[in-house]
């Protein structure tokens, strides 16, 4: 797309919201339309100081996501025809709205479909709204959420990608389905538009139309003896001697009571979702987990060189993929169980179940650990994924 002009993109964008319109109105049986605001919307006051905006529910704050951040959403559904809405006002708007909100993290969703060739907004009014959204917008919002994205959606990103950081940038998921919200949100409290939810469920009519394809699962993995997370409270129960409050909440009331009381903002502020996935993972592999890592690492320095430069090559690029399993689907533990057996095999044959799940669980660890067991060991000329 080098060497294209603004006006070449906007022609480009146009075209592609144009093809949004014509599958949407395929999938629907009909034009599209403008929506009216719902009666479930939150009246907004004449004497609101944008009132003229806010009246048509834009952006609306629907709840908490799993970690107890505040979610925003943006429903372009909403938005009406350019000619009725003065956009530099809507984004005026925003940052007003947002104002209340980006002191503490932050969440927020945007609803794509009903952005079409009479509502959208002009590129340039976009590039402005990035510029003016600056640090203190972007700092605490951890992560923003795009629902049913189109071809219009990767030409804009492609036309932003060299003002977006690669920090903003991992900030942004995509997701298909509406259900697709529960893995990150209570979904329960989302006021998702009725004309978006009648949008996925017309997607979904016509994927389950599409035939089947074979698709190859890993095979599920037993919860670990030590597992904390994502198990029963009878299951920790009966791992931990019968006793009722699981070990997690103790330790980290413990901790509270010496260190935290007198924390200003406790509990304000969540921490980054990648610390507390390392700390449910080393909970979840036992207190001993660390001990476990430098045995890894003792086993893997010990491989003769060419071996230990595969492997680590290897282990590097599979720890990447890891990094982007909210996307892909794909954890250490996941890719553990893919290629466990490839990596490590019996001479006696075929592996029982026995010795299947700590081949996993070692794989896991290269895979989760892969900074930390590899780096005190170079060879020469080493190539990295």
């Amino acid at each position: 797309m080098e060497g294209m002009s603004e006006i070449d993109f906007e022609k480009l964008a146009e075209i592609e919201l144009r093809k949004d319109e014509a599958e949407n109105a395929d999938l629907e049986g009909s034009q599209l339309s403008f929506a009216a605001v719902s009666n479930g919307d939150a009246e907004i006051s004449p004497t609101h100081p944008y009132y003229d905006v806010a009246r048509h529910n834009i952006l609306h704050l629907v709840g908490d996501d799993n970690l107890g951040r505040k979610v925003i959403a943006f429903s372009c559904c909403r938005l009406p025809p350019s000619h009725q809405l003065n956009h530099r006002r809507l984004l005026e708007y925003l940052k007003y709205a947002l104002d209340q909100y980006v002191e503490n993290d932050y969440t927020v969703v945007y609803f794509h479909y009903g952005l079409n060739s009479k509502n959208k907004p002009s590129l340039s009014w976009l590039q402005s709204a990035y510029k003016e959204f600056d640090r203190k917008y972007k700092k605490n919002l951890k992560a923003l959420y795009i629902v049913h994205p189109t071809n219009f959606i990767k030409i804009i990103w492609n036309i932003f990608k060299p003002l977006i950081s690669h920090k903003f940038g991992k900030k942004v998921i995509y997701l298909n389905y509406l259900s697709d919200l529960r893995d990150h949100l209570k979904y329960d409290q989302l006021k998702i538009p009725q004309e978006v939810i009648r949008h996925d469920e017309n997607l979904r009519t016509k994927q389950k139309k599409k035939p089947l394809t074979a698709v190859k699962i890993p095979p599920p993995r037993p919860p670990l003896p030590t597992q904390q997370f994502g198990v029963s409270l009878q299951y920790l129960k009966a791992k931990n001697k019968g006793e009722l409050i699981p070990p997690v909440m103790k330790h980290t009331v413990s901790y509270l009571k010496r260190k935290g009381l007198k924390a200003e903002g406790l509990f304000r502020r969540s921490a980054s979702i990648q610390s507390i996935k390392e700390i449910q993972k080393l909970y979840n592999q036992g207190v001993e987990s660390s001990l476990r890592v430098m045995n890894c690492r003792e086993i893997v320095h010990g491989l003769p060189e060419q071996n230990y430069a595969v492997l680590k090559f290897l282990i590097c690029f599979l720890h990447m993929v890891s990094q982007e399993s909210i996307f892909n689907k794909m954890t250490g533990s996941n890719l553990a169980c893919v290629f466990g057996l490839n990596l490590i095999w019996s001479p006696k044959g075929t592996p029982s179940f026995s010795t299947l799940v700590p081949i996993n669980i070692f794989i896991g660890l290269l895979i989760d650990f892969y900074p930390t067991i590899f780096s005190s060991r170079s060879v020469p000329g080493e190539q990295l994924p």
